[in-house]
């Protein structure tokens, strides 16, 4: 199967159906259904980002780019539990599972602070303006590298 699978083929959505047997899913539906999920997750991660950034920003402990790389963290951490869970509802077992997505959370954390540099100190966008447009661009990239490595099934 590739990056891009056709609307018609079928993969086992997790989840046995009401007799036991594996319940078959449009991809194109599974992976809508797997983008919402992850984007709900995004949110609550994104309520512990934000403010943790805003708190370092506002009470003077911290600089734009090293609240925001600082409250990356802090949302990752939220996020890992929630994207196995409801997310990919992966059966990966957490030996596998967590040093893979702290590898794309690695990445994503070079991102973010690269962007969010691009942003705030180069385009001069308010550091809440840059660090929005920096989550719309890291989303993405971690949906896909979640999706296509840090949760996918064995057989996939």
């Amino acid at each position: 199967m590739g990056v891009f699978p056709s609307s018609t083929q079928v993969t086992p959505r997790a989840g046995p159906d009401m007799a036991g047997a594996p319940v078959a899913e449009p991809v194109m539906k599974l992976l809508a259904r797997q983008f919402v999920a992850f984007s709900g997750v995004g949110v609550l991660a994104a309520v512990v980002h934000y403010s943790v950034l805003v708190a370092l920003v506002e009470s003077g402990v911290a600089e734009p780019v090293f609240a925001n790389l600082s409250a990356y963290v802090a949302g990752g951490i939220a996020s890992y539990g929630l994207s196995r869970r409801y997310a990919f509802r992966s059966e990966r077992a957490h030996s596998e599972a967590t040093w893979r997505f702290a590898l794309v959370a690695g990445v994503g954390f070079l991102l973010t602070g690269f962007f969010t540099h691009l942003f705030h100190d180069r385009f001069g966008a308010p550091y809440v303006v840059a660090a929005l447009m920096t989550t719309g661009v890291v989303l993405f990239w971690s949906f896909a590298a979640h999706k296509m490595w840090t949760f996918r099934s064995r057989g996939s």
